[in-house]
């Protein structure tokens, strides 16, 4: 229970704060240890499959190792100090107010006529060239970034706060951003990002699932089109070249009625992506505002979500012998039930 009370804490945090750009974000450490090692292990192994697992392994070991450490360290010096460790470290691994900071940024700049700028900042978002975007382009990218990151910025970190708290909320961070660096399908990082890839794939295997379930019931609260979103989560959820990300995408296209997915440039080279939705409203600026709520709506109810399970789980684990014993009566019962109406009852077999 007090696990539970700590993500509330770190999760308010962050949508109090958000991001700052003079706190020193672990997520910044551990890419600068990720770079660090990918030369030496390049060079000391030489199968670039077996280096990129090799940094795997080593970057999401430190870091989870490191927030165990510290949490181990402040609890020797008092259990108060322990809990605000872990509040900070769980803190660091939510994003769902910087997520929303840079998409109003875009937004601004929008609504100020400036396209120039609205290109730069979204730019600061997402990997593709930005420079020829339009206006609807720009909306597009933007949602598309809010989409993709309300998994692995919100929900699948919550997803393993719940399950095993900082340390497993920090050695998820460290998969993602490993995927971010490496999981890429250019010459440099097709083997040597392999398994990160396909780790970060994994990871989020269950959180993009539920994470989907979840926009369409937010979709619903906040009356956008939920039925939309789950159809276009069941038609378009796959097409995505991500087996993760397209689900988040497609609910949010769904919901928002609206087409996502399609011709993206990535230095200068074109990439025809799947289009996911279907186009009944045309992209602009007011899809940015829409999305940020459904993100928001959803994080809170992963946050409930997670947070519930983990009571009725722990309940279930402090009164096992209860729920044992009523088990084992209960086969007893049903047993002693067939036994009586069995036919051969009485009679030798």
């Amino acid at each position: 229970m007090r696990l539970n009370l700590l993500i509330l804490m770190a999760f308010g945090l962050d949508l109090l704060l958000g991001d700052p750009r003079w706190f020193p974000h672990p997520v910044k450490l551990i890419g600068r240890f990720a770079a660090l090692l990918e030369a030496p292990l390049r060079l000391v192994i030489p199968f670039e499959r077996l280096a990129g697992a090799v940094a795997w392994a080593l970057v999401v070991g430190a870091t989870g190792g490191a927030a165990w450490g510290l949490l181990t360290a402040a609890g020797k010096l008092d259990p108060v100090i322990q809990d605000l460790v872990a509040v900070l470290l769980l803190y660091t691994a939510f994003a769902a107010r910087d997520l929303v900071d840079h998409s109003n940024h875009v937004l601004q700049a929008l609504r100020a006529d400036d396209l120039p700028e609205a290109r730069r900042r979204v730019s600061m978002i997402v990997g593709r060239d930005t420079a020829e975007l339009n206006e609807a382009g720009v909306v597009r990218a933007t949602v598309e970034s809010v989409a993709e990151s309300t998994v692995d910025g919100v929900t699948a970190p919550l997803f393993f706060a719940a399950l095993g708290g900082p340390v497993a909320a920090l050695a998820y961070k460290a998969v993602n951003t490993l995927d971010s660096m490496f999981g890429h399908k250019d010459e440099r990082c097709l083997k040597f990002g392999w398994a990160s890839a396909r780790l970060d794939d994994l990871a989020n295997l269950i959180p993009a699932r539920i994470t989907g379930h979840l926009i369409a019931l937010s979709a619903c609260l906040l009356r956008y089109n939920p039925a939309a979103a789950l159809r276009i989560l069941a038609r378009d959820g796959r097409k995505h070249a991500s087996p993760n990300a397209g689900l988040s995408e497609a609910a949010f296209a769904g919901a928002l009625n609206i087409q996502l997915g399609g011709l993206n440039l990535y230095g200068g080279e074109p990439h025809e992506g799947a289009l996911i939705g279907d186009p009944h409203e045309p992209l602009g600026p007011e899809h940015i505002t829409r999305a940020n709520w459904l993100m928001y709506l959803t994080a809170f109810l992963a946050l409930w979500l997670c947070l519930g399970l983990r009571v009725l789980v722990l309940f279930l684990w402090a009164n096992q012998m209860v729920y044992l014993t009523a088990f084992l009566a209960l086969c007893l019962c049903l047993g002693l039930r067939a036994l009586v109406l069995s036919p051969w009852r009485g009679g030798a077999l």
